[in-house]
């Protein structure tokens, strides 16, 4: 009896200390960034129209971040792109595979919307009218899955130690939503400075600004990755630029110093703009960029004041693919989509926008758009939330809400993209992300649905692991 007694003693330290080795496992990161500039010329994407880059404001990146806990790898990529097609990032996940051994599925690969880079073919009815079609569009696509497995194998090969800290900020400046109720009782979208007509915004914002810092075990700044949900669409005209989270980055290093990697994951701003109807001046050209990367690298700045140590760096990944319903069309909706393309720069914006929906939506016969939910974890601390559109804020709001994290981070355009996901009460009150919205209502809540699931059983392995 004494033997068996002792035989389990010695077992439960040997457990214990295994989960306490694991738990103050050493991370190691890295991080690197590699440019992905356009050629001149090269179609650009954001609007219903088809306009040619005719010079470079500022370069392009992929960035990309490995992090490795000793036993499990994990990345993170945003590509200053408007969006990625879920073919370009599978290509790239394969590629990575293949180069660094990392699991395509622990690569999460998000797009920063900017609105002056390239446009890429997305398989859709629009590909004709924006340059997406186009040969030098189709180029750039092939070529971009091997810059980003580039970025990641380059990150994969510079793995250090690290101290990993995070904060959060609170920066309500910047991001407005852009539905308004109006006097006539409908809901307008982007109604134009001091409109007489606006009631009141439709729906709040997310001030959260979420940081995490990395430094190398003697002190010196590595990355800092920053999480902040507001449309990247300010610089407008044909030069190439990253828009405010390139000057974020300029600012950062302007700090911190050239050799730390600052990457920027947009949140759930499909609702959200930089635009501030109650003020009466222009919003965009570079200047505006400058001024809202430079404002947000103050909040990040004072959450440097703020970090707190991230003791259990223990990572976690898991995924789901779903099926979301598409939105409902009738024969007479296809009729008259047909019409209005075949009417060309004649038709009204908003009939663009509803015609290419309608004529997406019918070439999927039926077919539900795929899509995945991904989520990283890091202890039971920070987490990464992945959603593959253009996410309205209420979505992201309601996941940070019942995450049981100390810090969540939604990355919005993540793994593919499906267009706007509105959430279920925008459906009735239309206008522009409704029109061009893809799925069907309910379509937002699977999600949360999802990642909240995905988020609380990580969390429950944690505990256990405990």
């Amino acid at each position: 009896m004494k033997r068996h007694k002792l035989i389990r003693t010695v077992v439960s330290v040997v457990v214990f200390l295994i989960s306490l080795s694991s738990a103050q496992a050493e991370l190691r990161v890295g991080v690197t960034m590699v440019k992905i500039t356009p050629p001149t010329g090269t179609p650009m994407a954001g609007y219903y129209y088809a306009r040619g880059s005719q010079e470079v404001l500022d370069d392009l990146f992929a960035k990309a971040a490995v992090l490795d806990d000793g036993t499990t790898k994990a990345a993170l990529v945003v590509c200053d792109i408007i969006s990625l097609p879920r073919s370009i990032v599978q290509d790239a996940r394969q590629l990575i595979e293949q180069q660094t051994g990392i699991p395509g599925g622990h690569v999460m690969i998000s797009a920063t919307h900017t609105h002056t880079g390239p446009t890429l073919p997305r398989d859709s009815a629009r590909d004709n009218q924006d340059g997406g079609s186009s040969n030098p569009a189709q180029t750039y696509a092939r070529e971009l899955p091997q810059r980003i497995a580039q970025a990641v194998a380059e990150a994969n090969g510079k793995l250090q130690a690290v101290t990993v800290s995070y904060a959060c900020e609170h920066e309500d400046r910047l991001a407005f939503c852009r539905r308004f109720w109006m006097k006539d009782g409908t809901v307008g979208w982007n109604p134009g400075k001091r409109n007489p007509n606006v009631i009141r915004p439709v729906s709040p914002i997310d001030p959260e600004v979420g940081v995490v810092y990395c430094e190398t075990t003697d002190k010196k700044p590595l990355l800092t990755y920053v999480n902040y949900a507001l449309h990247t669409d300010t610089t407008g005209g044909t030069k190439i630029s990253a828009d405010y989270p390139g000057a974020l980055a300029r600012r950062l290093a302007e700090y911190k110093g050239p050799d730390m990697v600052t990457i920027f994951a947009n949140g759930a701003c499909g609702n959200l703009n930089h635009l501030n109807v109650n003020w009466g001046q222009p919003q965009t050209s570079p200047a505006e960029a400058n001024r809202l990367g430079t404002i947000l690298a103050g909040a990040v700045l004072k959450a440097y004041m703020d970090l707190q140590p991230v003791r259990d760096t223990a990572l976690r990944v898991r995924s789901q693919v779903l099926r979301l319903p598409l939105a409902k069309i009738t024969p007479e909706d296809l009729q008259e989509a047909k019409a209005i393309v075949e009417k060309k720069d004649k038709a009204t914006f908003m009939e663009q926008v509803r015609a290419f929906k309608v004529l997406d939506v019918d070439r999927r016969a039926g077919t539900p758009l795929e899509v995945e939910v991904q989520v990283i974890t890091m202890g039971e601390t920070l987490a990464w939330v992945s959603l593959p559109g253009e996410i309205f804020v209420e979505l992201g709001l309601s996941i940070k809400a019942a995450s049981p994290f100390a810090q969540t981070h939604i990355a919005e355009l993540a793994n593919g993209s499906v267009g706007y996901i509105p959430n279920r009460s925008a459906y009735p009150e239309g206008n522009y992300e409704v029109v061009s919205a893809r799925c069907g209502e309910g379509a937002g809540e699977m999600l949360v649905q999802a990642a909240v699931k995905m988020l609380e059983e990580l969390k429950a392995q944690t505990t256990l692991r405990k």
